[in-house]
């Protein structure tokens, strides 16, 4: 089992509520703390590839939400985006450079590997409405807020022997 499996991760973000928002920057840095603890094992560690965690910026307007991620060095084809209940998930892979091997390298700390992110977004997301765009490296995604639905009143009827009382009848 690799030691990152054990360590607490960012896949699935929920929308910020009062509570979340009360302790956010705590829970950026303490998110951070895993993060960098994280990278002194396993795949890093021995030079191979490493599995990322992008970092996102999460912001919500009146009409829509709107989701930055970091993806330094990479390139609209190296990512893919889609939406399945209600989880919008962002994952790609950062492919190490092909002349790498011909140098000495001395200091090496920019981290290759595949990376995935998972999002929980309000149900009733239209993935036809969702629009990403991508420059110099940062991921621009805008998902319209689904329509809110309006309470349907529901009309209590007579039931088939014609008597609205609804009182029951104890036999």
């Amino acid at each position: 089992m690799q030691l990152k499996s054990l360590i607490p991760s960012r896949q699935r973000t929920e929308l910020a509520t009062p509570e979340i928002s009360l302790f956010g920057p705590l829970h950026r840095q303490i998110d951070r703390l895993f993060d960098d603890f994280a990278q002194g094992f396993g795949p890093l560690a021995t030079g191979a590839a490493a599995n990322l965690i992008p970092r996102i910026d999460f912001a919500e307007t009146d009409k829509a939400m709107e989701i930055s991620v970091e993806l330094p060095g990479l390139q609209r084809g190296d990512v893919e985006i889609s939406l399945d209940d209600n989880v919008l998930t962002i994952k790609g892979e950062k492919q190490i450079e092909e002349n790498r091997d011909e140098k000495n390298m001395h200091v090496s700390e920019r981290a290759y590997g595949a990376f995935y992110r998972a999002i929980e977004l309000p149900p009733g997301v239209d993935p036809s409405t969702i629009d990403a765009t991508m420059s110099n490296g940062v991921l621009k995604i805008t998902v319209p807020k689904p329509a809110n639905a309006e309470p349907k009143k529901i009309e209590v009827k007579d039931g088939p022997n014609g008597k609205g009382s609804g009182s029951a009848r104890a036999k």
